[in-house]
Parts: C-alpha cells; structure tokens; sequence
C-alpha cells in the first residue's frame, strides 16, 4: 500500500505534474523511420496521432476537454486490448481523479456527480463531457482549470493500470540553452520511474545515485548519500514508500520550491541537513554519461548503460572493440544498475554482439498473437565470456535485456531482481494541447513467453549493492562478476 500525502494546492499540482511525465524508464517505439531521430512535439491534430520526427516543439496550450476526448478516443482505439476495453473503465477513473482533485483542493461542487453509463462508448462520453463542462464553468480560473483537466486526464490512464501508459506536459524554462536540465541535481535509488510506475514494489533507503550538478553538486552530495528526510518527512515509513514525501526531489519547471533535505553518509557517519533549489544547470558529462567504459584488472573490459538510447548500444560495442585493440581481453562485465530503459532496437542490438539467433522478447496482442524481438544477428560477435550486473532500478528495456540474458543463457546475471516495470513497448501520441499521451498497444513476455511486468528477472547470484558499498567505494557484485570471469 502507497503512502500518500497531498499536501497544498502546489504540491498536488506537482505530484499530478510528476505523474504525468514518466517517459524516463519507458520502453519506446519510435515511429516508422524515426529510428535515429528525436521525438519531440508537433503541429496538433483534431485526432491523436503519432508525432512526426524532427522539428522544434510547440508551446503547451491549456488542457480541455476537447484534450481529454482525445485521450479517450485514442486510447479505445489503439491501447492494448481497445476492442473490449470497457469504457466506463475510463470514464470511471477520469472522474475519480477530478473529483479528488476537486475535495482536495477546495472547490467541490454539488452537481459533480457522474450520471449512470451504459457502456456505449460516445453515449457515455456526451454524458461525462456534459457534467465536466459544468463543473468546469465553475471554477474560478485558468490554474483551477488546468488542475481539474490534468487529474482528470490521470485519472483515465491511471485505471488502466499500465506501468507504461503516461502524460508528457514537460515545460522548460524559455530560450532553454542546449544541453541544459532542470531540477535540483541528482537522482535517488530507487529510481523516479519505478517510485512513480510502481510504487508498491520499491524499497528503502532511499540514496543518492548519481550528482547530476545543478543544486545538489553545490551541496556537496555524493553517490551513497541516505537521504532520511525530505522537507522532515522519511521517505518511508514502516518500511513503505511515502509518495508525498519525495514528490518534491522530482520537481519540473516551474516549480522550483526549496527542497530540504536530511542527509547521512554512510562512509564516515556524518549527518547534515541541506536545503536544495530547483533551477536550470549545465549536467556534469562524466556523471550522466549515457555509455562510461575502463579496463579493469585481468584485462576485462567493463561498461555501464545508463539507459537504452539512440546509439547506445554502438557506443558500448565501440568501447569493447577499442580495449581491444591494445589488450587481449579476457571477458566483459556489463553493468545495467540503475539502467532507466529505453528503444528495443538498442537491445537487440547489444545483444546481438554476444549471441545470434536468439528470441530476445515477445511482443503479444490481446488475442495472444505474438511477434519475436531478435538478436541483431548483422552485429559482428564479440567472442568474448560476460557477466551482467542488474538491481531493482533496472527497469523497461533494462527488463527485456536481462531476461534475455538469463532465458538464452547468454551469461551469468549478478546483482538483484531487475525492477519487473516492463508492461509493454510505449507507443507516442500528439494531443491537442501539445502535450503527449503514450501506452502500449501490446504487451510484453520474456524470451519464454514467461509474464516479466511486475516480477521482474531474478539475479543468478544474489549481491545487493547497497548505499555503504557505493559511499565506501566499495562494489561486491562487480567483485563477484570478476570470480566468475576467471
């Protein structure tokens, strides 16, 4: 059971804000020739439709019901099992969330009652619509407006369940410079997607994995770093996550309320308190570097996926071939600790460079129709053994590699279960307001049609890392990659 406070009007405007933009950890599909392109936001469509590649995106424009339609004409027609998805499913949940919305914030009113349903999906939409439209003519302005809509928009995807079902209203600061984030500067195991996606399967403590920059740099935080309290609040309590409590360490532009935390480093016992701002900064390169490779003792060549992005999995390969070219190396550790997921072509495409010919996932319909993922057997073999370092903050794409790592008995797993956050491949749709709504259209199954989503791949050998080892520069699962290398 989640944990959650709801705090002001801010605050839940921040969670909604946060909910609404977990793409990081998403299995993606791009669409049709977009492979080596960014997504971004477009020119809207009266009806959702995949974004186009290319081009700069389009300022966010108030969330209406004309949006929320959208979202619920596009989800009955293209989501996982549309053709017997019960309408007022949706149609449920979408109110749920604006009636919340409306208690929590003050502004209830007498006739925010929806009317009986009959399933009959445009007959139950013109009776929802016309109930939100009164409600929705008496608040009292824009910011009221646009918290009703976004609960309510959540509200719908949220009764599907679906840890990669998701709404992207990201906003940056304007005239952003290139290569500039937003926030206060680091990110926490357990990570965001799986704390958002799946709340009810992480575990405590919460630490600090990596400094980004920006406010949390200036503190002086580093990896390892417990984080205890956030604003006096834990971050678990009983040992369950409190999601009210962390929403402010995840917050998007413009929020940009002062974050104070309680911080413990394990490595000397110090305690300390640090108040942190959001705000735009500059990522330091080495620490967010999506691909980080060296040579480790007995000439084994190691590299961290931070994620599954564009050409991820060429630049790994490339790392590999350039150790190679001066030592005779002796076998590969690839670590997908905290790996956020990402493009399934990036999978099979690493893959392919350890074994040819093999079902790296299945990607299933409602009608249990399914497609095989593949190796991508035009990559040449590298030829070498390998061990695979996983933990509970590798999720999504992360999930699918593993489990095929482990089904095809590619190479020994170490670590912990992977997150298990694998529901199915995203698919992108451009809503009217410019913002973008995603969810699969099938669901994924491992290599042996085994179910993944909400399990997870279990390590062949069990070596948490835990916050000590990473303040203490200390790392056993690496240590026993290497024992089984030898």
């Amino acid at each position: 059971m989640t944990n959650i406070t709801t705090g002001t009007g801010r605050s839940r405007r921040r969670a909604a804000a946060v909910l609404a933009c977990l793409g990081l950890g998403a299995v993606v599909v791009l669409p049709s020739g977009a492979a080596a392109q960014t997504v971004q936001t477009w020119q809207a469509a009266s009806t959702c439709a995949e974004p186009k590649p290319g081009g700069e995106p389009q300022a966010l424009k108030p969330t209406t019901i004309s949006t929320i339609e959208q979202a619920y004409s596009c989800i009955l027609t293209n989501y996982y099992g549309a053709d017997t998805l019960d309408n007022r499913q949706l149609l449920i949940g979408a109110f749920a969330g604006l009636t919340r919305e409306l208690h929590a914030s003050g502004h209830d009113v007498a006739d925010a009652t929806l009317p009986a349903l009959t399933g009959k999906r445009d007959s139950d939409w013109e009776a929802f619509s016309a109930v939100y439209t009164r409600v929705n003519d008496q608040l009292s302005g824009a910011t009221e407006r646009q918290a009703a809509a976004a609960a309510t928009l959540l509200g719908m995807l949220g009764s599907l369940h679906n840890n990669h079902a998701h709404w992207d209203r990201t906003q940056m600061p304007e005239d952003p410079q290139p290569g500039t984030e937003y926030g206060i500067g680091l990110d926490t195991a357990p990570f965001k997607g799986p704390i958002f996606s799946e709340p009810d399967q992480v575990t405590g403590p919460m630490y600090v994995s990596r400094v980004r920059g920006g406010s949390a740099a200036k503190a002086g935080l580093r990896p390892g770093d417990i984080i205890e309290s956030v604003n006096g609040a834990v971050p678990f309590a009983g040992g369950v996550l409190s999601l009210g409590a962390v929403v402010p360490l995840f917050q998007n532009y413009p929020d940009d309320d002062p974050v104070r935390i309680k911080v413990r480093r394990p490595a000397n016992g110090r305690t300390w308190t640090a108040t942190l701002t959001p705000g735009v900064y500059k990522p330091d390169e080495k620490a967010t570097a999506r691909v980080t490779s060296k040579l480790l003792k007995g000439d084994v060549a190691y590299v961290r996926l931070a994620s599954f992005g564009q050409r991820v999995a060429q630049t790994a390969i490339d790392a590999i071939n350039d150790m190679k070219k001066n030592k005779k190396l002796t076998g590969v550790v690839l670590d997908m600790r905290g790996n956020s997921g990402g493009l399934i072509g990036e999978v099979n495409r690493l893959l392919g460079a350890f074994a040819h010919d093999q079902v790296t996932a299945w990607q299933c319909d409602a009608d249990d129709r399914c497609t095989a993922d593949r190796t991508d057997d035009s990559v040449p073999l590298l030829g070498l053994p390998l061990t695979v370092l996983a933990d509970r903050d590798c999720a999504s794409a992360c999930d699918h590699f593993v489990a095929a790592i482990k089904d095809n008995k590619i190479a020994p797993v170490v670590g912990t279960r992977t997150a298990g956050v694998v529901a199915g491949a995203g698919k992108m749709y451009l809503l009217d307001d410019n913002s973008l709504l995603s969810f699969p259209d099938k669901r994924t199954l491992g290599p042996k049609k085994e179910p993944i989503n909400g399990i997870g791949v279990a390590a062949d050998h069990l070596v948490p890392l835990t916050a000590k080892d990473i303040s203490t520069g200390k790392d056993p699962g690496l240590d026993k990659a290497l024992d089984l290398l030898k």
